[in-house]
């Protein structure tokens, strides 16, 4: 079922302050690191998963971080942005114990380099967040 589809405009305002309220700073520096070399996509991201995806109604925010993290360890190809979505998901409300929980049970889908892959990464945005 499609979401109600609204101008542009609204995609890419709603996408912001979704991605404001989800990565905050770590999502803003990626779509700033965008814009001298392709401002459309930073745009498309705005618009595509914050404005449309990330903004639909029938999961909440911490449950799409769940299965972000989740895909992205399981990806083991994307570490910057897992490190990301480890952070929006301490943003959202998830614990570290419950994002290292997420991220041993990778081991069982996507292997033990995948979720070894995973949890370093998480450790080094849990040792940047501090205690």
């Amino acid at each position: 079922m499609a979401n109600d589809s609204k101008p542009n405009g609204d995609r890419f305002e709603r996408g912001a302050a979704a991605l404001k309220s989800i990565d905050g700073e770590g999502g803003e520096k990626v779509v700033a690191a965008l814009a001298d070399i392709a401002p459309d996509f930073a745009r498309y991201l705005l618009e595509f998963p914050f404005g449309d995806i990330y903004s639909r109604p029938g999961l909440g925010l911490r449950e799409r971080e769940i299965a972000t993290i989740a895909a992205l360890t399981a990806l083991g190809n994307a570490a910057p942005q897992l490190k990301v979505h480890i952070q929006a998901g301490l943003n959202v409300g998830l614990t570290r114990a419950e994002i290292v929980e997420i991220l041993m049970q990778m081991a069982v889908y996507a292997g033990f380099p995948a979720a070894l892959n995973g949890l370093f990464a998480a450790k080094e945005v849990f040792a940047g967040r501090g205690a």
